[in-house]
């Protein structure tokens, strides 16, 4: 017989954490309390409101030095940041992509806008991310190289790269995972789309392959309003991302020349100064999230039947989206304390469905997934803005 929640002892908890008697609560709001104004005025008046100008160069270099990147392309989303990253990374249409089913849609639609199969796998409990020790047995029974490549004996097709997704912003075990990426010869590319300002063993998320993508989307922990970026640890990798997406167009004075297929997913300027007014205010932003990430942790420890999901071993993580766990004996309950939660003014929400449900990815290969399936019906998010509860 499962157990049943205290719903009102939750959400007067959850009311006592966030110090907030608002009737609605949104899941993740953005907070504008700095020079954004100031910049996005600057740039109306210059006039350059679109592809180009100071704010764009600007953006990029402040996300390269804060990420310890080699090259920060911007872009218009984080789902075109991962399309080029894969398509840089030498994925091609027929490969096989290693990602987790337990990830929102963008990680498998940059997969198939390539003309490659997502390859489903499992998640571990402790970062909510892509397992290496589940991988690794899981490779050593479907793999087998040839000419130093790996392919998938039951599909036949090639497999060319593991695309990891650092869930809530929690880090997975990296560096695990690139032995693993090293052993089978694959090529990892990091969806951190979630993870801006987590690090991993001290290096910040995103920097352990050659490439990965980034999101600034308005929910996201500083936002452009819509944007993202791809981090590249390679300057001629970086060339080449800046150039693929500015419509591969040859620089000259008035002459229109592209010298290969090209893609229009260039940041606006408007929106990079927004960022730029953001990134300023990032460390901030991160001070108050992991304060309220503590805040929750000590508070929830009153609530019977859940668990407040923390960072991993060795991580620090931007805390994006607050997450609860419900125990085994609770987890029958989720939808009823999705109810109550939102029905009182509490913006939550579950996990996104498990990719290898959706209609266009269920004939996809997958692995059991043992622990997706488990963890998806037991999580919820609650609300997680940076000026909710007060600094510790």
């Amino acid at each position: 017989m499962s157990k049943q929640i205290n719903t009102t002892q939750l959400i007067e908890v959850i009311r006592a954490t966030i110090h907030s008697e608002k009737p609605f609560v949104a899941l993740h709001e953005p907070v504008f309390q700095g020079r954004e104004k100031e910049f996005v005025v600057d740039c109306l008046e210059t006039g350059w409101v679109s592809s180009v100008g100071k704010y764009v160069d600007l953006f990029e270099q402040m996300l390269a030095e804060y990420t310890g990147s080699v090259r920060a392309v911007a872009v218009v989303n984080g789902t075109a940041a991962l399309h080029i990253g894969l398509l840089i990374s030498g994925v091609r249409p027929g490969d096989e992509v290693i990602c987790p089913s337990l990830s929102f849609v963008a990680t498998t639609n940059a997969i198939t806008y390539c003309g490659a199969v997502p390859h489903f796998v499992d998640v571990d409990e402790i970062t909510l991310g892509i397992d290496p020790k589940k991988l690794d047995s899981y490779l050593s029974e479907i793999v087998r190289i040839e000419g130093k490549r790996p392919y998938n004996k039951v599909t036949g097709r090639p497999i060319s790269a593991v695309v990891p997704m650092h869930t809530f912003g929690h880090p997975v075990r990296l560096e695990k995972l690139m032995e693993v990426c090293s052993k089978y010869g694959l090529e990892l590319i990091e969806d951190a789309a979630e993870s801006l300002g987590s690090f991993y063993k001290g290096k910040h998320t995103g920097t352990f392959g050659k490439v990965s993508a980034m999101s600034f989307n308005g929910n996201k922990i500083m936002t452009t309003g819509g944007g993202g970026a791809i981090l590249v640890q390679d300057e001629v990798l970086g060339k080449l991302a800046k150039h693929i997406t500015t419509t591969a167009k040859v620089p000259h004075r008035w002459e229109f020349i592209h010298d290969q297929v090209g893609y229009n997913y260039r940041l606006p300027n408007i929106n990079a100064a927004l960022g730029c007014a953001q990134m300023e205010q990032l460390p901030y932003f991160l001070e108050r999230k992991r304060s309220l990430a503590d805040q929750y942790r000590k508070n929830l420890q009153l609530v019977d039947g859940i668990t407040f999901f923390t960072e991993p071993p060795e991580c620090k993580s931007n805390y994006w989206l607050n997450t609860i766990i419900l125990n085994d004996e609770t987890q029958d309950e989720r939808d009823h304390v999705l109810e109550q939660l939102n029905d009182h003014g509490l913006m939550s929400r579950p996990a996104w469905t498990l990719l290898h449900k959706l209609v266009m990815y269920q004939e996809c290969p997958r692995m059991e997934l043992i622990a997706s399936e488990k963890l998806s019906k037991r999580m919820i998010n609650i609300p997680s803005s940076s000026f909710l509860g007060g600094l510790e």
